[in-house]
């Protein structure tokens, strides 16, 4: 890959993205389902790529770009540090980990025992590791998928790598548009806490298009741009912490200490260091926190164009049964991930941070973020900065990822059942014994948390 064909990549991916913005300021039915601009010109890319129509140019590393531009929202969220009250934090913080942990396992137990019981009656002679292929494709994600399908490719079963792929394909899809329908009941029953019946949203919001009286300022100015223009000073310090993150990962920690570390969970460190050693400085008086996120927001249109366009549509048709029941199985896990674990560990502003969890256990972050976006633009929420400082679980999961499919290989699965279900229960049993359970609390009105 040249430098030109990462200018390529994102010269069509910018092409598609004013398609798509177009299209939601001028089609109703891309405004009554809230799509965001790079979602649309996510399907156009996909459409037109080398999957269907094959009409576009992009490169072999196109599919790589979304990893990258997490790490840079990631940085951003560090950077930008914490402000106003402090209150009620460690309860929230609580409940939302636990509720992390509750949504990750329950996929491994109810989709690994529907495989030893339902599909087992399907299909007698299907692999054992079956049953993890639906976990890692909703919860994992594409790049997951392709991990634990090559992980069982090596011992000895050659289709899980497709079959993995084809659960992450449809994990995305229902994120997508289960998360859209999750977010059009939500606004007409009043769950949402920043954006109301769809009735009654300004038509900039549902255009896309602000009018003049409406706009504000993007950000101000901090230094002289007959030194350094300010975008540049501040893309400056988010690519230095991004940067920094990634290569102190890949060329330290991966080295020296751990393997598998996420990258954007070092880069969220570093940036959080940095505001933590600099926030009463100086030098942290030039740092506007809004032009920061509006090149997170980018990143994240971006972020959201390609995961969206370089989705794999491979489907197995020989596996046709054990997938829709698997497929159903997770449909269960994901509704539970909203009603009842969302509303119950989650209380201000829960349906937004339900739905951010919604979107990344059926694929990825990206299909998180996008939904987050639309039902809380401003991360009000504090949703990302939760997901942030409860980056625990991504260690948790290189560890299974690697662990569980040679344990069910070897004829382990109920034991991974067991051992997935009480990690579910136990993380309900911390969040209620530490008063994060708000399981009585009506859906409607909890209000936000800022």
């Amino acid at each position: 890959m040249t430098v030109y064909d990462l200018l390529t990549d994102f010269t069509i991916a910018s092409a598609l993205i004013l398609v798509g913005q177009l299209l939601r300021a001028k089609i109703k039915f891309f405004q009554e389902f809230f799509m965001p601009a790079s979602m649309i010109a996510g399907f156009l890319g996909l459409l037109l790529g080398k999957q269907f129509l094959n009409v576009l140019p992009f490169s072999g590393s196109a599919g790589s770009y979304a990893g990258v531009l997490i790490i840079i929202i990631f940085g951003v969220v560090g950077l930008n540090g914490f402000s106003g009250s402090m209150k009620g934090m460690g309860k929230r913080l609580i409940g939302f980990t636990m509720y992390r942990n509750v949504i990750f396992f329950i996929q491994f137990a109810l989709g690994i025992a529907a495989c030893l019981t339902l599909v087992k009656l399907a299909a007698p002679e299907i692999n054992p590791g079956f049953g993890i292929l639906m976990a890692s494709g909703f919860t994992g994600g594409h790049g997951t998928a392709a991990a634990v399908g090559k992980t069982l490719g090596d011992l000895g079963w050659a289709e899980a790598s497709d079959l993995a792929m084809t659960f992450a394909t449809v994990g995305i899809l229902t994120g997508i548009f289960g998360g859209l329908a999750f977010i059009k009941v939500a606004t007409k029953r009043g769950w949402t806490a920043y954006v109301k019946d769809f009735k009654y949203i300004s038509g900039d919001m549902k255009t896309g298009m602000i009018e003049k009286k409406n706009r504000v300022s993007m950000g101000e100015e901090t230094t002289s741009s007959v030194s350094l223009e300010s975008l540049a000073f501040h893309l400056c310090l988010v690519l230095l912490i991004s940067g920094g993150g990634y290569l102190l990962n890949s060329k330290v920690i991966a080295v020296y200490l751990v393997k598998g570390a996420p990258d954007f969970t070092v880069a969220f460190i570093v940036g959080l260091i940095f505001f933590l050693l600099f926030k009463k400085t100086p030098l942290y008086d030039y740092i506007d926190k809004d032009v920061n996120s509006r090149i997170s927001g980018a990143a994240t249109d971006y972020l959201v164009f390609f995961g969206v366009a370089m989705i794999n549509v491979s489907v197995i048709i020989e596996y046709a049964i054990p997938l829709i029941i698997e497929i159903l199985v997770g449909f269960v896990c994901v509704f539970l991930t909203m009603i009842p674990l969302g509303s119950s560990m989650n209380n201000k502003s829960w349906f937004e941070r339900a739905i951010f969890c919604f979107g990344y256990c059926t694929g990825v972050f990206a299909i998180g973020f996008v939904l987050l976006r639309i039902v809380d633009p401003e991360n009000k929420s504090c949703t990302v900065d939760d997901i942030a400082l409860s980056p625990w679980l991504n260690f948790v999961e290189i560890v299974v990822w690697s662990l569980f499919p040679t344990m069910l290989v070897a004829g382990q699965g109920w034991t991974v059942v067991g051992i997935s279900a009480a990690v579910a229960v136990a993380s309900i049993a911390v969040a209620m014994l530490c008063k994060a359970w708000w399981g009585k609390e009506p859906l409607a009105g909890r209000g936000s948390e800022t």
